[in-house]
């Protein structure tokens, strides 16, 4: 059997080319997830920083976190609330200066 034609060029000298791809669920899926794991659930309600750690991860899709919050979220899965860095970010996000608070 010949191969195809190119519709643009009309050459049949084609090459099979695979691309990657993702399939992202819906902020409603995600939520769906979360609100049915109910270990998950009752972390959060603890206020356990490794449910909020997971809760951050199930919400960016598993990506990795930004370099400056790397540290917080390592610092989270491992139980620890850094709430000094945090405050930092909080303060940097919205705008309101450095903090004086030392880092933990």
């Amino acid at each position: 059997m010949p191969s195809p034609a190119c519709p643009l060029c009309g050459k049949s000298e084609l090459k099979r080319v695979f691309s990657t791809f993702s399939v992202q669920k819906t902020y409603r899926d995600v939520y769906e997830d979360i609100l049915s794991d109910r270990e998950l659930t009752q972390g959060m309600m603890r206020d356990d920083p490794r449910a909020i750690a997971e809760w951050n991860k199930k919400m960016s899709s598993g990506e990795k976190p930004p370099p400056e919050y790397e540290e917080i979220t390592e610092r989270m899965e491992k139980g620890e609330w850094p709430v000094a860095q945090i405050e930092e970010k909080r303060r940097e996000f919205t705008g309101q200066g450095e903090s004086k608070a030392a880092i933990d």
